[in-house]
């Protein structure tokens, strides 16, 4: 008998950083000691807010989309699957493709390894590690009927927005009622840019905004609308006995 995966939760503002649930992660027997899931700092030096992240389990994952290797899967239950050893040829392109930065290529063994909300355990009627153990309920594992009920002062959402493209994902986060799907407003500033010096300057003044650039800082080359040498450097010739070197 098929046994229904149920749905996983975040809640931000419950993470205290404990890392109890990567500590966790490690002990799950298919990680071979390596955690899948991480707690991020939101501002380091500013606040001790920290963040669990975890596979949010796409339901048109990019990753699998971007795999020239076809080594990425989605069972029938929407749980996105670690590379297969076989097929994967560590080319990094769901590195690159994923927005959430999740899949990450294990050098050692040459494969991409993440989160695949413990399939073992899950598929077997069982929580997954990180849910059991975190104190502060900021990872759950339920169905969407039983946290509307358990946090009736939030709501669960798993819609996106990247810019311009929006992302459905099986992992829910917790946010306000008023909140409708969470967006990501950096790609903005790509699409609105002109050119990369317009990008960088938008970029700085985003960091200048949240503190972590001061006030006063060297403006940018061209940005003050002086011109930039990029004349290539000049080719030298090398010397006969360069070739014996």
């Amino acid at each position: 008998m098929t046994i229904e995966i149920q749905d996983m939760f975040i809640d931000f503002q419950r993470c205290i950083g404990c890392m109890a649930c990567v500590a966790a992660c490690a002990e799950c027997h298919t990680h071979r000691g390596n955690p899948m899931i991480h707690v991020d700092e939101v501002e380091p030096g500013r606040t001790t807010q920290t963040v669990p992240m975890i596979c949010m389990h796409c339901k048109t994952p990019t990753c699998a989309m971007s795999c020239p290797a076809d080594a990425i899967k989605m069972d029938e239950q929407g749980i996105v699957h670690s590379s297969l050893k076989p097929r994967c040829i560590a080319c990094r392109n769901c590195e690159l493709t994923c927005p959430f930065g999740v899949p990450i290529i294990k050098d050692d063994i040459q494969q991409m390894q993440k989160c695949d909300m413990c399939y073992d355990r899950t598929s077997a009627g069982k929580r997954p590690m990180c849910a059991t153990v975190c104190p502060t309920g900021a990872i759950k594992y339920g169905t969407v009927e039983e946290m509307r009920a358990l946090r009736p002062h939030s709501k669960p959402i798993n819609k996106w927005r990247f810019g311009k493209q929006s992302v459905e994902t099986r992992v829910y986060v917790m946010v306000p009622h008023d909140v409708e799907e969470m967006v990501v407003d950096w790609p903005d500033m790509l699409y609105g840019a002109q050119g990369p010096v317009d990008l960088a300057v938008k970029l700085r003044d985003r960091f200048i905004e949240m503190g972590r650039l001061p006030d006063e800082v060297p403006p940018l080359p061209g940005e003050t609308g002086d011109n930039i040498d990029l004349q290539p450097a000049p080719q030298t010739t090398p010397s006969p006995e360069a070739e014996f070197l």
